[in-house]
């Protein structure tokens, strides 16, 4: 049997409703398979591609950027062969740097394709600091967590109808808003968690995002409130959580060269 786009977005609403009904905690029930994740990714990447294109902030992947990305794609590829992710084969897990200064962030989209600004690798010191900041957004993806949030925030059938090729405009609402998704504390604090996680199965020192936001508050940039603290909050719950864990793992006292993450900043 064949249905309408119209009939499959109204099935879809009710089968949210009844299932919503259910939810103990509103956002616990995720209706998206990977495969979900994996097309919605694809069309969210494609039209935030575009949009930091046309401002002329993407890095492309050519020869003129071909040191940078070769030294970025070491480190995240260092954080994803942890052994712990669990859609390691199934995302895309790419990565791409958005030139912008000004701008402390990083985000991830569903299906796994990782977003990094210029002024977050400029403001770090160390590999481990970046390495943990992306273990931190890959556990985003890996968790479907930004797929959950997406589905809180706009709707079952608004996501749905993205996939079926509806809703052009809604589409480039969520690409826009990407970077500035705000996350549950359950989802923050599991996102941490698995930094640490992800990071114990490489050389790197397992806390490193407690690192960054030890920085910040060191040099008072928490008052200007960069992008990443504003849609990641609590860094001062969050560091002892960090180094929590990480002693229990006991990874954290590890010296690790910066060798990729120094020429990533001098060729940025």
């Amino acid at each position: 049997m064949i249905f309408s786009r119209k009939t499959f977005l109204a099935a879809a609403t009710t089968l949210t409703l009844a299932l919503g009904a259910c939810s103990k905690d509103g956002d616990g029930v995720l209706l998206f398979s990977v495969e979900d994740d994996i097309a919605l990714g694809a069309q969210v990447a494609h039209e935030t591609d575009s949009i930091y294109t046309a401002k002329g902030q993407l890095l492309q992947r050519n020869s003129a950027n071909a040191t940078a990305y070769a030294a970025l794609d070491r480190i995240v590829n260092r954080v994803l062969d942890n052994g712990q992710l669990q859609h390691r084969t199934d995302f895309v897990w790419d990565v791409k740097i958005i030139k912008d200064d000004s701008t402390l962030n990083a985000f991830a989209s569903p299906g796994g394709h990782i977003y990094v600004y210029s002024g977050l690798v400029k403001y770090l010191d160390h590999e481990d600091q970046l390495a943990g900041v992306l273990g931190h957004e890959i556990a985003h993806a890996d968790r479907r967590h930004t797929s959950r949030q997406l589905q809180q925030q706009y709707g079952i059938s608004v996501l749905l109808s993205l996939l079926v090729g509806d809703n052009p405009g809604q589409l480039t609402q969520i690409a826009a808003g990407l970077g500035q998704l705000k996350f549950s504390r359950d989802f923050e604090r599991e996102a941490d968690k698995y930094s640490v996680i992800y990071l114990n199965g490489t050389a790197y020192a397992c806390d490193g995002a407690a690192d960054f936001f030890i920085k910040t508050q060191a040099s008072g940039q928490t008052s200007g409130t960069p992008e990443f603290l504003s849609t990641h909050p609590d860094p001062g719950g969050r560091v002892a959580a960090i180094q929590g864990e990480a002693a229990t793992l006991g990874c954290a006292n590890r010296t690790t060269a910066d060798t990729d993450f120094t020429t990533l900043k001098r060729a940025l």
